[in-house]
């Protein structure tokens, strides 16, 4: 693959990028001080994957040098290494490289929402061991959630809804959590979605309810379908803190049973935790919520 690059030896200025990837690497709760273990190679080619990324019409080696501020010679090693793999191309223009569809292709050797099944699991068995009821993970979809997954109550009796369910987003803990853990524009995508499935406006108290299940950072209300059932639902977040699904279990006491809604709320608020961590939310993000 042919390269014609101007050497620098100079090292160029931080750029702002940089800088507060730094100063977050420096204050970083992942590990104790003096305890960070590092990878600058690694660093740097993941720096350049992520800085390609929102750059759909490429750069040249220079320009990612600036960006990142880092000098020509090493930026120049790097892209090599990572065109020899497969990751990026120099068939633009300039000699400018671009982003191949390999990281696409990594992404989708297995079914994302399979894997985020195949990690929710074994935690929502917990949370139905622990609380002898049923369990489950909801996701939106066109202004209703969806169950993607559910666990039985162990023993002979319970109540639980039906793997692949729909219900619709208002009428349910589920649906309220997500609204609001969601982001802004994406609540109004989802509201949208539901006044266009329902014809139906908003309920006038709407944005007071969602703060109310932010500050307490989970949602329980009587079920809507159920009499005596109570839903009880905490968010499962991802890096931006974002709702991207709902854990939750309707809650059917049963007569000499020790187990009630403390111990409920314990069980799915350390669950949606760990999931929560496990798809990439940082634990230092999920202080002061119900994940």
């Amino acid at each position: 693959m042919p390269f014609s690059l101007e050497k620098l030896s100079c090292t160029l200025p931080f750029s702002p990028m940089r800088a507060a990837r730094l100063k977050r690497r420096a204050h970083s709760p992942a590990h104790p001080a003096g305890v960070r273990y590092t990878a600058p190679a690694l660093d740097k080619g993941l720096d350049i994957l992520e800085l390609f990324a929102s750059e759909p019409e490429g750069l040249t080696t220079s320009q990612v040098a600036r960006r990142l501020g880092r000098t020509v010679g090493e930026i120049f090693r790097m892209l090599v290494c990572l065109a020899e793999r497969g990751y990026i191309s120099q068939v633009l223009p300039d000699e400018r490289f671009q982003l191949t569809l390999k990281l696409f292709e990594l992404a989708h050797r297995h079914h994302p929402l399979q894997r985020f099944v195949a990690k929710a699991r074994p935690l929502m068995e917990e949370v139905a061991h622990k609380t002898r009821q049923s369990c489950h993970l909801a996701m939106p979809s066109n202004g209703e959630v969806v169950v993607i997954t559910q666990v039985d109550a162990p023993g002979t009796a319970g109540f639980a809804l039906k793997l692949g369910a729909r219900i619709d987003l208002l009428n349910t803990a589920s649906g309220h959590l997500i609204l609001a853990f969601q982001s802004a524009e994406m609540r109004a995508r989802s509201l949208a979605a539901w006044r266009r499935r329902t014809d139906q406006p908003l309920p006038a108290d709407l944005e007071e309810h969602l703060t109310r299940i932010r500050e307490r950072g989970h949602e329980e209300m009587p079920s809507y379908q159920v009499e005596g059932v109570v839903n009880f639902s905490f968010p499962v977040l991802n890096q931006h803190q974002e709702a991207i699904a709902a854990l939750s279990v309707p809650f059917l006491p049963r007569i000499g049973d020790r187990v009630g809604p403390p111990q409920v709320k314990a069980a799915l608020q350390a669950a949606s935790r760990a999931l929560s961590i496990a798809i990439g939310a940082r634990k230092a993000q999920l202080t002061g919520t119900g994940g």
